[in-house]
């Protein structure tokens, strides 16, 4: 992305020659690429209330940039797994928004022109306020559904003493609604496989015998039963530890194992319709781990263009977009107005800077534009110059009316 300045000067005969000027200045150095930037006849209103109006579009302009700057990375969030394809997503109504801001034109039918500039302001705040209570509470629908499929997604990894069993488990391994009998099972290091064949029988009385086999195994080990009576299994475990057998504290419960398998399918599932990357393959494997792949229980998801979150973050991205510039728009309009006077007759272009030639472009623009403003020109062009009555605010001035749009914030 870039950044562009958005500057005004007076439109009168002489001062057309100077943008002209300036133009071919900037262009001959290579100092910048401008555009024109159209902005209707907008109804002014009294000087008073354009005023106020300066003061509510400086921080509309704040607030539209930084809401535009939230989908901007929440886009990212979502699209985890296409990162490089951001960019492609953020457009303004329907183009890259270097197209769109170098050739602006005023959106007539959502911000008619012969209204108040008050109420094109309100409408444009009202617009804003209402993408980002939405994005919040899509954002916020999403992050649980996310939250949550991360939070059984972890129990996948790891190794056999911590991660979940549900894929690895199956009824005919357990002897079950039996008084007397209980399978256990036992996590045992690869390096004491040959000792655990030999042993396991003689940890505990009342052990069955041959009644051990490895459902399991990761790089540190392998997950083997046993069956033995339940009155012994607090003394067989005890035995196990002193020998580093470790028991894993599991009962089989079929009904809670299908539980778990269908939340997670139906979170992933969740997550997926929410968001599918276009570029991504047919389908999307959510695994419940390497640990046995042939037991395993891939969730595939057909995968559609894009889900609804996508699409949702995508036109409201472009629709803050469009409103931001058209408050940039605004801004230009009523300082120009307040900076060179009435009638209304102003100059707005647009500059994308040279990276490496900012400093020279900006010492350009005050020697075309110095005589709209010799005091503060000459402030700029020596800074350590002391101006009796001259109090710059901490916003950037200049002798032309001078706004930034910076796209960089959404890289």
């Amino acid at each position: 992305m870039s950044e562009f300045w958005l500057i005004s000067a007076p439109g009168d005969k002489t001062n057309l020659q100077a943008w002209e000027r300036m133009n071919m200045v900037t262009s001959k150095s290579n100092l910048s690429s401008n555009s024109k930037f159209h902005i209707p006849d907008l109804k002014v209103g009294t000087l008073d209330a354009l005023v106020g109006l300066s003061d509510e579009l400086g921080k509309l302009d704040s607030f539209a940039e930084s809401v535009i700057k939230k989908i901007a990375q929440y886009i990212g969030e979502v699209m985890e797994d296409s990162k490089d394809k951001v960019q492609e997503n953020l457009l303004a109504n329907g183009v890259d928004l270097i197209s769109y801001l170098t050739r602006f034109e005023w959106d007539m039918a959502k911000y008619p022109i012969k209204q108040p500039l008050k109420n094109i302001s309100e409408a444009l705040t009202k617009q804003v306020i209402q993408i980002e209570a939405d994005l919040k509470t899509r954002s916020a629908a999403y992050n649980n559904i996310k939250g949550n499929l991360q939070s059984l997604e972890k129990k996948t990894v790891g190794n056999l003493l911590t991660r979940t069993l549900a894929d690895i488990v199956h009824k005919e391994d357990f002897v079950l609604n039996s008084e007397y009998l209980i399978t256990l099972l036992v996590v045992v290091p690869k390096s004491s496989y040959v000792q655990w064949q030999k042993t396991y029988e003689s940890l505990s009385d009342m052990v069955v015998p041959r009644s051990t086999k490895m459902i399991a195994e990761d790089a540190e080990g392998g997950l083997f039963t046993v069956t033995l009576f339940r009155k012994v299994m607090d003394d067989f475990k005890a035995k196990a530890r002193e020998n580093r057998f470790m028991v894993r504290e599991f009962y089989f419960d079929e009904k809670e194992l299908k539980c778990e398998k269908e939340e997670l399918m139906k979170l992933a599932s969740d997550k997926k319709q929410q968001y599918v990357s276009s570029i991504s393959s047919d389908f999307y494997s959510v695994s419940y781990g390497a640990a046995s792949q042939s037991k395993g229980i891939p969730v595939l998801l057909c995968l559609c263009s894009q889900g609804p979150l996508l699409r949702w973050l995508k036109v409201n991205f472009s629709e803050a977009f469009v409103a931001w510039i058209h408050v940039k728009a605004l801004r230009v309009f009523v300082e120009s107005v307040l900076r060179y006077g009435l009638p209304v007759n102003f100059q707005a272009m647009l500059l994308q800077p040279n990276r490496k030639s900012v400093k020279r472009l900006r010492d350009a623009l005050n020697v075309v534009f110095k005589h709209l403003d010799e005091v503060a020109a000459a402030s700029i062009m020596d800074p350590g110059m002391d101006i009796p009555g001259l109090q710059l605010s901490s916003q950037e001035y200049y002798p032309y009316v001078y706004f930034k749009i910076d796209l960089s914030l959404l890289d």
